[in-house]
């Protein structure tokens, strides 16, 4: 996400480098860059001058302290403006109420519907709670049958009334339901339509004063840009929702919506959908998109996502067979798909600091394991387990099984034995060090 932004700001930045001190002609002129890069972004003419004026006003007159250059302290200054510009802190949602009835609003095609279905599995799992899923999108053919679908992936109850056309009949006894069988959470999808008109404002609006929602929340395709931004003035001005979600901001290598969407309706951003599986739901946090923005990584979340799926039992057992050498491919296949569980490849790999930019052009795909899970299951069990047996015959058989070549399986075995010999070297020495370091990143940007 945020390619072409990212980009552009690190070129604008490049202005400053080699400069003794910042100076009213050198900022003037990396505003000017950055301003460029902003609009190209897809942000107001209004939103980017603003945003240059007050970066500009902070950097003149500083002095560049000791070890820093004019460069890094004008990425500081940007970095703090930009967390601003998103809203500064992290909002979270409003789940408090018997039961807790959260209403989505929003366009056709903007996502709603998954994003109601992300929400609830999200609501389940990180949060303990029991969701009904609502469908009230009584236009849209098929709307209803889609939610029940990704109901049952997550397995979420979904209320429907595939006869009634009446949705804040449907939305009201949906909360009703809810309160019989004792559910601490009622999601409403609604119905959009292709653009902003009076009948679908009326509609949402008469459903939201039929069942009095804790949450209301704009659901928003990122990668229409201003449109977007436009989009939710409109929403806000007839419903004055609580929250805003940003959906597909994998796709979206400009950002104009993330950037200036919070300063044109003064409502947080509280999630970010990212990709159409149910688990690729992120809490929006404002100074770790800067982060990314800038090219610095987002470390922390990354930790955050591998310690979901850290089983601490499991990983005393797998530390206790490292040590001994005792690591097998049984073990290997285990830890793909725990790193699969973390999402996009792609994205993992652009929160390591400094590595989003090399991998910019570089296209990884999300099967990028499967030729390697192939090789694997076309072992034996004792294969997997005793690796050492795989001579050149056992070899030629996987590779005829995986469908791959004998130089594919080799080099798979050769990195697995080098994988094996620095897992074991960390788990002996610098292993625990790695992981108290990551556990004080963690807690800091806690603080």
């Amino acid at each position: 996400m945020f390619e072409g932004l990212s980009e552009k700001l690190d070129r604008a930045f490049k202005v400053l480098k080699g400069q003794g001190h910042i100076s009213e002609i050198n900022v003037a002129e990396t505003m000017k860059e950055v301003r460029k890069a902003l609009l190209d972004a897809d942000v107001s003419y209004k939103i980017a001058k603003q945003f240059t004026d007050d970066v500009k006003q902070k950097a003149l007159g500083q002095n560049v302290l000791t070890a820093i250059s004019p460069s890094q302290l004008m990425v500081k200054i940007v970095h703090d403006e930009l967390t601003a510009l998103m809203g500064g802190d992290k909002t979270d949602i409003n789940t408090k109420g018997s039961p807790a009835v959260i209403l989505m609003a929003g366009l056709q095609g903007s996502g709603k519907t998954t994003f109601s279905a992300k929400l609830a599995n999200y609501l389940k799992t990180k949060k303990g709670k029991q969701v009904l899923l609502t469908a009230c999108d009584v236009y849209r053919p098929a709307a209803i049958d889609q939610l029940k679908v990704l109901g049952a992936q997550i397995e979420v109850e979904v209320y429907s009334e595939p006869e009634n056309k009446n949705p804040v009949a449907i939305a009201k006894n949906a909360i009703k339901h809810a309160k019989e069988k004792g559910i601490g959470v009622v999601v409403v999808d609604t119905a959009g339509r292709l653009a902003v008109d009076e009948q679908m404002m009326d509609e949402i609006g008469r459903i939201r004063d039929a069942i009095t929602p804790e949450e209301i929340l704009f659901v928003v395709d990122s990668m229409t840009g201003q449109d977007a931004v436009n989009t939710a003035k409109a929403f806000n001005d007839k419903l004055n929702f609580d929250g805003v979600v940003l959906t597909k901001l994998d796709g979206d290598t400009r950002g104009g919506a993330a950037l200036t969407i919070r300063a044109v309706v003064d409502k947080p951003i509280k999630f970010v959908g990212l990709g159409e599986k149910m688990d690729a739901l992120d809490i929006f946090y404002p100074t770790r998109m800067a982060d990314r923005i800038l090219g610095m990584g987002d470390i922390v979340s990354l930790v955050e996502r591998a310690q979901e799926q850290y089983n601490e039992e499991e990983a005393r057992k797998l530390q206790q067979k490292i040590a001994k050498d005792q690591f097998n491919f049984d073990d290997f296949m285990s830890q793909i798909k725990q790193i699969k569980k973390m999402g996009n490849v792609k994205d993992l790999v652009s929160m390591l600091p400094g590595v989003g930019k090399m991998m910019k052009d570089i296209d990884i795909d999300d099967n990028a394991f499967k030729s390697i899970e192939a090789i694997i299951q076309s072992m034996t069990p004792q294969e997997r387990q005793n690796p050492v047996i795989l001579n050149g015959s056992r070899r030629k058989r996987i590779a005829m099984g995986s469908g791959t070549d004998i130089q594919e399986v080799n080099r798979l075995i050769k990195q697995f034995d080098e994988t094996r010999k620095v897992m074991k070297m960390m788990t002996t020495g610098g292993g625990k060090g790695l992981m108290k370091m990551a556990g004080k990143m963690k807690n800091a940007k806690k603080r």
